[in-house]
């Protein structure tokens, strides 16, 4: 029976070759000319590109592994505390990044040639909340008398704590806020961050024997001549506190032109209540994003004494609690040079806003703030624009003006480098080389937005770099060069010996040792290219994988008229059964998963299932040389890309 034309455009089915591309009509040709290749197979370990495209070199493919069932831990620890100490090898923060990272480990991941991303952040809030729920704590190495300060309490100098007591090393962390947190505290709203679980993933770092000082600002209330005369290392991971100004004509001296770091840092404080009728804030990235998100859920209230910019301005303001009650919605627009499908902020973020009723104006730029009598901005003046580049093309004939009670420019930001002038590149940051030591002051290190503004992931992995730096550093060894893929690879020795499988010792006096395939010890047909190469898609077989929806976590985003008051943790998390289904989704790249695809295809029995009691992850399958005739189809039945035939001639 014929297939209708309309089934053959569903559930697409995804082959090695295409039609008219392939070499040999069938599989006896295939097998008979690869004979003669004198190739076999071998067993070559790559970095997955979820794991690649990640700042902090999170092992994705790792802890999917454990939440899926498939790597399993040793001895009593269960799935959920073995998968939390995998993924807090690189981020001890994974409660809050699996509900903030804007996740660049998903758009660089391959099941996107199938389908759709694995949902990987929904799963890291997985683990990060089952180790909260659990208690999993973390120790530290054993005490090597050494002293690090670290400046800022924020994800990447906590990281940096983190990572430098695991080691051993005594640490101090200065904190200019009264809490720790940093822009995860005082830069995003706390429905997309519960502060609850914030603070226990802080405390859990401290609880390693960090040693903290709140409300200290390094530069004024201590100077740095005395951290240099208390401690043996310096890691600066300041941030970036100040926002840029909007630049166009007006925006300096008037008063309700405020930064979205400001707007944000007074709404998370608890000061800010309530803001004006008509707020405008041009960006097109999360932080522009929270600040609408944020207006459009606090609203404004007639009653509101002063002005909406004064306790964005001032500090020490603290709106009054009664302003709650009386408030009303507000207008919040938001506007972008980009068109939405190229904005910055996350595209859900984007849709989240839209449904809560705040107006995108994208493809737009600001040309002037416009001011009444009274000094005040009274609108912003924009018109539509094209970009070439990066540079904005404005569109004549389109200018406009949007109303406002306060403009905030979230735009980007900058570092604050009051007494410490001598750190200063000249544009507020800080200069460091590629391993974040300074290049002029060989005991100070740098991370974070300092360095660099961007995500808080990335100065999460500059903290562990950092952390190895300043140990190599103590330790008067040169500072070693970081690998090509600088992540936290798998170490298939490391898990033999957590297995209980390590090799045998070497006897270089023990005669012939030609040929290794049956000696113990040695990691025969294995290759480790982890350090060097990113596995793509089309080193994969593809066909193998079904096409299986993504399991989503739910969210409680409020529609246009729920908003207002609505401060529900908006990202629900994933139970068991959900979590492991869509962890199943992970196609392993770059690493066996347990198919059976090899043995089951293989012409010859070569390919063989390794003794269950010396089998571990990476190590499930072995080939009998003897058996084995070249022809390659273990290697084109191989989802993950982990059989190559690189043996033999």
């Amino acid at each position: 029976m014929a297939t209708p034309s309309d089934e053959m455009t569903k559930n697409i089915t995804w082959r090695r070759f295409e039609d008219g591309q392939n070499k040999w009509d069938d599989w006896t040709d295939d097998i008979f000319n690869y004979d003669t290749s004198h190739k076999c197979p071998t067993y070559v370990h790559e970095t997955p590109p979820c794991q690649g495209s990640c700042p902090s070199g999170h092992d994705v493919r790792g802890w999917l592994s454990i939440v899926r069932g498939i790597e399993k831990p040793t001895g009593e620890m269960s799935k959920e505390e073995y998968a939390f100490y995998r993924a807090t090898e690189s981020n001890p923060f994974p409660s809050m990044m699996g509900r903030v990272c804007p996740a660049p480990c998903q758009d660089g991941c391959n099941r996107n040639a199938v389908e759709d991303f694995v949902g990987i952040n929904s799963i890291e809030q997985y683990i990060g909340d089952k180790g909260l729920e659990n208690g999993f704590g973390f120790e530290a190495g054993k005490d090597t008398g050494k002293k690090i300060a670290v400046i800022g309490g924020g994800p990447g100098g906590m990281a940096a704590a983190y990572q430098l007591r695991r080691m051993g090393h005594g640490v101090t962390v200065f904190e200019a806020q009264p809490e720790l947190g940093g822009m995860m505290r005082y830069g995003i709203p706390n429905y997309r961050v519960p502060r609850d679980k914030l603070s226990a993933e802080n405390q859990r770092i401290v609880d390693m024997g960090v040693d903290v000082k709140l409300n200290t600002r390094v530069g004024k209330d201590v100077s740095v001549e005395q951290l240099e005369n208390d401690f043996d290392a310096i890691i600066w991971a300041v941030g970036c506190w100040t926002g840029r100004a909007l630049p166009v004509d007006g925006w300096e001296g008037t008063p309700n032109c405020v930064t979205g770091v400001a707007y944000l840092k007074a709404f998370n404080e608890g000061r800010m209540k309530v803001t004006g009728k008509k707020v405008v804030c041009v960006g097109g990235g999360d932080t522009s994003i929270d600040v609408v998100s944020v207006a459009r859920r606090i609203g404004t209230n007639p009653a509101m004494p002063g002005n909406p910019e004064d306790v964005v301005n001032d500090n020490g303001m603290d709106q009054d609690e009664a302003l709650v009650g009386g408030r009303e919605p507000v207008d919040a627009t938001l506007t972008s040079l980009f068109t939405k499908e190229n904005m910055m902020a996350a595209e859900h973020e984007i849709h989240d806003a839209i449904h809560e009723g705040v107006t995108i104006l994208d493809g737009v730029m600001p040309l002037e703030v416009i001011k009444g009598d009274d000094g005040r901005a009274t609108g912003l003046k924009v018109c539509d624009c094209t970009m070439d580049g990066m540079t904005p093309v404005p569109v004549e004939g389109t200018e406009r003006v949007l109303e406002a009670d306060i403009i905030v420019a979230a735009i980007g930001q900058g570092g604050d480098l009051n007494g410490l002038e001598d750190f200063d590149n000249g544009r507020g940051l800080m200069d460091t080389t590629n391993n974040y030591q300074l290049k002029d002051k060989p005991n100070h290190f740098a991370i974070g937005d300092i360095v660099r503004p961007h995500l808080l992931t990335t100065a999460i992995g500059q903290a562990w770099v950092a952390a190895e730096s300043v140990d190599e550093f103590l330790k008067g060894e040169e500072i070693k060069k970081r690998p090509k893929v600088d992540v936290h690879h798998f170490d298939l020795l490391e898990k033999l010996h957590e297995a209980g499988l390590d090799p045998a010792e070497f006897d270089p006096n023990a005669g012939d040792q030609r040929g290794t395939s049956s000696a113990n010890y040695a990691v025969h047909n294995y290759e480790d290219r982890s350090f060097a190469e990113i596995i793509g898609p089309d080193e994969l077989f593809l066909g193998h994988f079904e096409v299986t929806p993504r399991h989503k976590r739910p969210e409680d985003v409020p529609s246009a008229d729920e908003v207002l008051g609505h401060f529900k943790e908006r990202m629900q998390g994933l139970d068991d059964e959900t979590a492991q289904q869509e962890a199943d989704r992970c196609m392993s790249c770059g690493l066996c998963f347990e198919c059976d695809n090899c043995v089951i295809y293989c012409p010859q029995d070569a390919v063989y299932r390794v003794p269950k009691a010396e089998a571990t992850t990476g190590r499930y399958v072995a080939t009998d040389y003897a058996r084995c005739v070249g022809c390659h189809i273990c290697h084109d039945v191989c989802p993950t890309g982990y059989i190559q035939m690189g043996l033999g001639e």
